[in-house]
C-alpha cells in the first residue's frame, strides 16, 4: 500500500454515530470507500478514527485483524485518532459531559493508554501517529484558581505517564506517537496563553523530572516530552477566542511547542451593526440540546464576555455588542449563513501557512454537527464529507 508521506488529510469519524466497535466498523465500511473513490481514486486514504472507551474495550485481537485486513483490501490506514470524547457523542445530551472523565482521573489515563496501544498496532511503519485529547478539564467545575492549578498539575502528571509509555513504545517498535492536547472554549486550557502556561509551569517540569528519573539527561528528557506531548490546533476553537492563526503558530514555534495535528473546523459568528435582534433570531436556529456552544462576545471597547452556551448568550443579549463567535462547528466550505458568517478565513490562512512550512502532516476536518444543523442545511453525509475535503484540498 502506497502511503502519502507529505501530509495526511482525512475527516474525523466522530461524525458517524456509534459507541460500539461493531457500529464504528459498519459506518466506516458503508461510507469510506465511496469517499476515498471520490477524493483519491487509486490512492490510499488515512482514517481519523474515533473510538469511545466502550468501542476500544471491544476491539479484540480478532476484531483488530479483521479491521486491518479490510483496510489493506480497501486502501486505508490509520494515522490519527480522536481520544477526546470518552463516552456517548451522538443521540444523547452531551454538553459538559464530553469533558468527563477528565485528566485528573485514572479512567482518562487508562482510556488514553489503551488507545495508544491500539494505534501502535494500526500505524503503518514510517509514520508518526497522534491522538487528540481534552485540555485537562472544564473550568466551571472548579471554584478557585488553586483548585484549577491542582487539576492542571494532576493532568500534567498523568500526561507525563503517557509520554513515558510512548517513549518506551518508540524504543521497542520504532514508532513515534504523540498525545495532542486540544484547547477548547471554557476549558482549563482554551487559548494560546494557557497552552504556553501549561507547558512551562506544569508539563515540561513534571515530564522532564519523570524522564530524568529513568536515566535520561535533562536535554534528552525535554526532547522526549516535546516529542510525545504536542498540541492539537483546532482552528474553530482558537477562532472563538479571537486569536489569529499566524499569531498562534508563531507563538508555538517560539515556545518550542509542536503541533501534532491541525483540526480543520469553522466556528459560527456575526458582526453586529444595528441589526442585533435579527442576528439573535438567526443564532436561535442553532441553539440545540446536544452539544455545548460556548459564546465569546466582544463589545465596542474590545472587552470580552463569555457565555457557557448559546442559550445563555441569547438570553443575556441587550445590545452593546460588536461581534459574537460561538463554538458551533459549521461546514467549512460555506462562508455565510444569512446574517451569520463562519470563521472560514482562518482556515484559508492556515492553508497558506501550510504551503510555506510543514508544522504538521496530520490534517483532519472535524465538522461533527451535521445531525444538529438546521434542517435546511442538512444534506447527504457522504456528499458533505467529500465537499469539505475537496474544498480544503483545493486550498492546499
Amino acid at each position: 500500500m502506497e502511503v502519502n508521506h507529505n501530509y495526511h488529510l482525512t475527516y474525523c469519524s466522530n461524525i458517524h454515530p456509534g459507541e460500539k466497535w461493531a457500529e464504528v466498523f459498519k459506518a466506516l465500511r458503508v461510507n469510506l470507500p465511496a469517499i476515498r473513490h471520490a477524493l483519491n481514486p487509486g490512492s490510499s486514504m488515512g482514517i481519523g478514527l474515533r473510538l469511545s472507551n466502550e468501542a476500544a474495550l471491544e476491539l479484540t485481537d480478532n476484531e483488530m485483524t479483521a479491521f486491518m485486513e479490510w483496510m489493506g483490501e480497501e486502501g486505508f490506514y490509520v494515522f490519527t485518532m480522536n481520544g477526546f470524547p470518552y463516552g456517548g457523542f451522538h443521540d444523547t445530551v452531551v454538553k459538559d459531559k464530553v469533558y468527563s472523565p477528565d485528566w485528573t482521573t485514572p479512567e482518562r489515563l487508562t482510556y488514553t493508554l489503551r488507545l495508544f496501544d491500539i494505534l501502535n498496532v494500526l500505524l503503518p511503519e514510517g509514520l508518526d501517529g497522534g491522538i487528540s485529547t481534552s485540555p485537562v478539564s472544564y473550568k466551571p467545575w472548579f471554584q478557585s484558581d488553586a483548585q484549577r492549578d491542582q487539576a492542571l498539575e494532576k493532568g500534567a502528571q498523568q500526561m507525563a505517564l503517557v509520554a513515558q509509555h510512548l517513549y518506551q513504545l518508540k524504543v521497542k517498535t520504532g514508532k513515534s506517537m504523540h498525545l495532542d492536547i486540544e484547547p477548547e472554549p471554557d476549558c482549563l486550557i482554551e487559548n494560546t496563553a494557557e497552552v504556553v502556561d501549561f507547558f512551562n509551569r506544569w508539563m515540561l517540569p513534571i515530564g522532564i523530572s519523570l524522564f530524568k528519573e529513568n536515566g535520561l539527561s535533562a536535554a534528552e528528557a525535554e526532547e522526549a516530552v516535546r516529542t510525545h506531548i504536542q498540541l492539537c490546533y483546532d482552528i474553530c476553537h482558537f477562532a472563538v477566542a479571537f486569536e489569529k492563526p499566524a499569531q498562534v503558530i508563531e507563538t508555538m514555534e517560539k515556545e518550542g511547542i509542536r503541533i501534532g495535528k491541525v483540526q480543520v473546523s469553522a466556528a459560527l459568528g456575526a458582526t453586529f451593526s444595528g441589526n442585533g435582534a435579527e442576528i439573535i433570531k438567526t443564532f436561535s436556529a442553532f441553539d440545540e440540546k446536544t452539544y455545548l456552544h460556548q459564546v465569546k462576545a466582544l463589545n465596542e471597547t474590545g472587552e470580552m464576555t463569555a457565555y457557557p452556551d448559546l442559550k445563555e448568550g441569547i438570553e443575556a443579549y441587550k445590545g452593546n455588542v460588536k461581534e459574537w463567535r460561538t463554538h458551533f462547528h459549521v461546514p467549512i466550505f460555506l462562508e455565510e449563513y444569512g446574517l451569520l458568517k463562519s470563521t472560514q478565513q482562518d482556515i484559508i490562512e492556515v492553508a497558506e501557512i501550510l504551503k510555506k512550512k510543514k508544522m504538521t502532516n496530520h490534517l483532519e476536518v472535524e465538522t461533527y454537527t451535521w445531525g444538529v444543523l438546521p434542517k435546511d442545511m442538512q444534506v447527504d453525509i457522504q456528499t458533505s464529507i467529500i465537499r469539505e475535503l475537496e474544498w480544503f484540498k483545493s486550498r492546499l
